[in-house]
């Protein structure tokens, strides 16, 4: 099997339109929640959401992109843009075309073009069916972002969109380490995109009451593994990475952040929101990604964790941890990202793996904000405080999506 490392990263996120903006505020635990402004919160449950502050205008998005592109596909184009100008492959649309063929784009995205959806719907409503836009379906589709990201870079090889609730990225990321370890491409941008700040996804999720309603401290709204947590707070924004064979990389003196080396993914077969409490599903998934990668559980330092701040999630994967990685599960280093940006859904682990890969670059790991009542059900170091300075040889990303999804991605150090 061919071997596959991370050459390139691109976030959009609350704490920062790039990984240079992003990654000191990440390092210093700061806080990307605020209360909600873009529109009218009367009646929520949750008025509070991590937004992406930004002005289309300032990434070249005209009037003509605005009738065309949601905000997840906009993201995508930028963070494409600064994890291929990361990865020192700007001009890959100069390429010939037998070389761009073995390229491609798998994005994900677990809610895709709700924006466009609501806007069009107040249309149809208002104007009636001819004036909706002829935009509308190519705007709104789910894999708009994968094809808006090939057309804009010229991938031609394999390319599509995954969609699994909470852990779209995390298989969306599986299958581009799978592509290219299996010779269907040499180079894959992949990670997730979402834009569902939106009064309707606010409504349904509150009414779910799966959200924080800790309205009046934003800054503590989401405490993941803490006693005191009381649902998630809801992100926005993009991961992606450039996933390349190694082989490739080395030949052409690409800088390495990482080796993309397992990837697990299982169900729990049991509920189509809640997990199963006795955390088999998310283990399978956290062993099966230690089996590819051939790396023994003792031999994990960090794990970048789903870590949500609901309830059960916190303390299901609490429970996993326990079960795969023994007495050795005291011993590794656990935060959560959304902690900081909130929970971005399908491109939870976009953004996720985009930190988990710096951990390992830099040997420096992130804090969970917020962390500050420990609570009996949640017993590992979930790295309170700030950030630390560790040797991370490998590290693991969670991500656990309504429909039982469980999946796990095992990165390190190129052995």
């Amino acid at each position: 099997m061919r071997r596959v490392v991370i050459t390139g990263l691109g976030t959009v996120n609350a704490l920062g339109l790039s990984v240079e903006e992003s990654l000191p505020r990440i390092l210093a635990g700061e806080n990307g929640v605020s209360t909600i402004t873009r529109f009218d919160t009367s009646g929520q449950a949750a008025t509070i959401a991590a937004q992406v502050d930004w002005d289309p205008a300032d990434f070249g998005f005209g009037p003509q992109e605005l009738r065309k592109l949601d905000p997840f596909t906009m993201w995508a184009l930028m963070a494409s843009d600064e994890a291929l100008r990361d990865a020192g492959l700007e001009g890959l649309r100069e390429l010939p075309e037998e070389e761009r063929e073995r390229f491609g784009a798998i994005i994900a995205t677990g809610i895709g073009g709700i924006t466009g959806i609501l806007e069009q719907q107040a249309v149809l409503l208002e104007r009636g069916p001819r004036r909706v836009s002829p935009h509308f379906i190519p705007r709104i589709m789910a894999n708009a972002v994968s094809g808006q990201v090939a057309i804009r870079h010229g991938l031609m090889g394999t390319t599509f969109t995954t969609s699994s609730a909470c852990a779209s990225a995390g298989h969306g990321i599986g299958m581009a380490w799978r592509a290219i370890q299996n010779d269907d491409a040499d180079l894959v941008i992949t990670g997730g995109s979402e834009s569902a700040i939106t009064p309707l996804s606010m409504a349904g999720f509150g009414s779910a009451k799966a959200l924080s309603t800790r309205n009046d401290d934003p800054g503590a709204a989401s405490r993941p593994f803490d006693k005191d947590r009381d649902g998630f707070v809801m992100g926005e924004g993009c991961g992606l990475l450039v996933f390349e064979e190694l082989e490739r990389a080395k030949k052409r003196g690409a800088r390495i952040y990482a080796e993309v080396k397992g990837y697990g993914s299982t169900d729990d077969a049991y509920h189509i929101t809640a997990p199963k409490e006795d955390g088999k599903g998310p283990a399978r998934a956290f062993e099966e990604a230690l089996r590819h990668a051939k790396v023994s559980p003792d031999n994990v330092q960090y794990i970048n964790a789903h870590g949500t701040s609901t309830a059960y999630n916190d303390s299901i994967e609490t429970t996993a941890i326990h079960r795969v990685f023994g007495d050795h599960a005291k011993k590794l280093a656990v935060s959560s990202t959304k902690s900081m940006v909130g929970h971005l859904l399908g491109a939870a682990t976009g953004v996720e793996l985009v930190f988990t890969a710096l951990a390992v670059h830099q040997d420096l790991v992130h804090p969970t904000r917020n962390y500050t009542t420990p609570d009996p059900a949640c017993d590992l170091d979930y790295v309170p405080g700030s950030a630390r300075e560790m040797k991370v040889q490998n590290a693991l990303c969670n991500s656990l999506g309504f429909g039982g999804h469980n999946v796990s991605i095992c990165i390190g150090k190129v052995d």
